[in-house]
């Protein structure tokens, strides 16, 4: 049985859809913290089972005759963070799973700038020491993070941020194909290729390409780390955050998400959606205008 954690979130709910098109419901199981949020996923014959990564008897429960387990990583950084991970991960060997697969990311580091990609390398560490068979998987960056970004720009015409670099940002609904595919067909061991999009983008082509959409100027106005830092603060940002979002745009100017690669493409057999049609589809253009 192939087990996906977080299967109420955006990727996990997608990798699950994709999966019903490949193997048959009673082959897939759910490990979901909240069971009445999937009772869709159960009429159709899905195995939906309460499992939180801060309890590893609840995972024991949901992770029982696994054959792999995609753990989606739950997004909490630090010790804790990684402690959940952790659970996770014990609970999948004593399942008996024969590989364990991780939503990584392709600037997985443990000297990266942003935070979360040393969160993503030091759980790759924990793969690995746990002698289990496992998969890394090298995600692009989340197309659906950019929107945030954006932000109020649409609306006042500055798109507002410090220096950067290109990124491949990449939409849910591919790699969620992509893993659904590697679930069924591949047997890869360790990391990923780069599963990005088709192209790297930095702000300046994003204003250019937001501009054109809402069919109106949209400059790109460069401010320095300390100003943006401020211009956050000023609208709330907790310090976890702040340290976050400004650490895209130091990990960028490293070149850190620029790498693109075939692999996506290939899994999927078809040119990963672009982010021009992505933001078509996701941004308040009815309020730009």
């Amino acid at each position: 049985m192939l087990i996906v954690t977080g299967a109420n979130g955006k990727l996990g709910r997608g990798v699950v859809e994709q999966l019903l098109q490949r193997i048959p419901a009673e082959q897939i199981g759910v490990s979901v913290r909240d069971v009445s949020q999937a009772q869709d996923l159960a009429e159709r014959g899905v195995r939906v089972r309460h499992g939180d990564f801060a309890s590893a008897e609840s995972l024991l429960h949901a992770f029982e005759g696994a054959s792999q387990v995609l753990l989606v990583s739950t997004g909490m950084l630090g010790d804790a963070g990684l402690r959940q991970h952790q659970t996770a991960i014990n609970a999948a060997k004593k399942s008996g799973a024969g590989r364990v697969l991780y939503t990584s990311h392709m600037g997985s580091s443990s000297t990266s700038y942003f935070p979360p990609m040393v969160h993503h390398a030091a759980t790759e560490d924990l793969l690995e020491a746990s002698g289990m068979r496992h998969t890394s998987l090298r995600n692009g960056f989340y197309a659906s993070s950019l929107v945030r970004l954006i932000g109020d720009a649409v609306h006042t015409g500055e798109l507002i941020a410090p220096e950067d670099g290109p990124i491949a940002w990449t939409t849910h609904a591919d790699l969620a194909q992509a893993t659904a595919v590697i679930l069924t067909e591949k047997n890869w061991d360790g990391p990923s290729p780069n599963l990005t999009a088709s192209e790297a983008i930095d702000m300046e082509g994003v204003a250019a390409m937001v501009s054109d959409i809402v069919g109106r100027p949209i400059y790109r106005k460069v401010v320095t780390d300390e100003a943006y830092r401020a211009h956050l603060a000023a609208q709330g940002f907790p310090e976890m955050r702040l340290a976050i979002t400004l650490g895209i745009f130091r990990a960028s100017r490293n070149g850190d998400f620029a790498q693109t690669s075939s692999a996506l493409a290939d899994l999927i057999g078809r040119s990963p959606l672009t982010l021009r049609d992505d933001l078509k589809a996701s941004l308040p253009l009815s309020d730009a205008l």
